[in-house]
């Protein structure tokens, strides 16, 4: 009861959306990354905040530590040098309002830290064909560590269609309240909002007390309850990123604990490795 009624109250007011903050390196992901921050910038009259991150290399065996790491190191920041005056002087075109942090450490960390003065954070979903960073696991870690949403984009896309459709997944938990909240101003530009729950029998807060707290900030969204078959339910939130009806899927990350869902695997790993729309996660 006591559990219920915390989160029900998890449902007043609603976050804003002004402050974004940019993973910056020079990966395979970095284009998706850019274009989706500025999208949501724009949409929302927000402030970009880049942090190009030089990412500290792995330990290197005793034989090549010291000298090895580094110039491993030097490399790394002089592409990072390199590619921060190729961003710049595209931004310098941009009608976006701008900052930049350059930092060097591990990714998560550097961007956890960055992230206290943002309201969202921008990263990919995973990185197909780049073994460094692990972004999907990046993006994992910083949904945990930073307390803040994140945007998690397919490295392909090149824009983020916030006037298109979009899906909630619902199940009733903390942390699909608190991403549904912090979705709330993209939400509002959305063509259509559709509700989805996948009903297993434990959903305790209903979709619709959700609908009825999204119509209280003007938007009408359609509820659809579905009952779990033969399919899991990342099966069905994979199947609805690939219909071509959304542009992205707004959801509860890690609604289990890190460990079970790396034991048993869990919705928020498989839609950060199969989602074919980006993700709206909270945590």
């Amino acid at each position: 009861m006591g559990a219920t009624l915390a989160a029900r109250r998890a449902l007043e007011g609603s976050d804003t959306v002004k402050n974004i903050l940019l993973l910056v390196h020079d990966d395979d992901g970095q284009e998706a990354r850019f274009q989706a921050a500025l999208d949501v910038v724009r949409a929302v009259n927000g402030h970009l905040s880049c942090l190009d991150v030089a990412i500290l290399p792995a330990l290197l065996t005793d034989y090549y530590s010291g000298a090895g790491e580094a110039m491993l190191l030097a490399d790394e920041r002089a592409r990072e040098s390199a590619n921060k005056a190729i961003l710049e002087e595209r931004l310098r075109h941009e009608d976006v309002p701008w900052d930049w942090v350059d930092t060097c450490g591990s990714l998560v960390s550097c961007v956890s830290e960055a992230a206290r003065m943002a309201d969202l954070i921008v990263v990919n979903r995973k990185l197909e064909s780049f073994p460094l960073p692990d972004m999907l696991d990046a993006a994992s870690g910083l949904l945990v560590e930073s307390h803040k949403p994140i945007l998690a984009v397919p490295e392909a896309s090149r824009a983020l269609d916030l006037a298109g459709r979009a899906l909630v997944a619902w199940d009733g938990s903390p942390a699909a309240m608190a991403a549904m909240r912090a979705a709330v101003p993209l939400l509002k530009l959305a063509e259509s909002v559709t509700l989805l729950e996948i009903d297993d029998g434990s959903v305790k807060i209903p979709a619709e007390e959700a609908a009825s707290y999204l119509s209280r900030e003007d938007i009408h969204a359609l509820v659809r309850r579905e009952h779990l078959g033969q399919h899991s339910a990342p099966d069905r939130l994979c199947a609805e990123s690939r219909s071509g009806q959304f542009a992205y899927i707004v959801m509860g990350g890690f609604g289990h604990s890190r460990l079970r869902e790396a034991l048993f695997g869990g919705v928020t790993r498989r839609l950060l490795s199969e989602s074919a729309v980006p993700l709206l996660l909270a945590h």
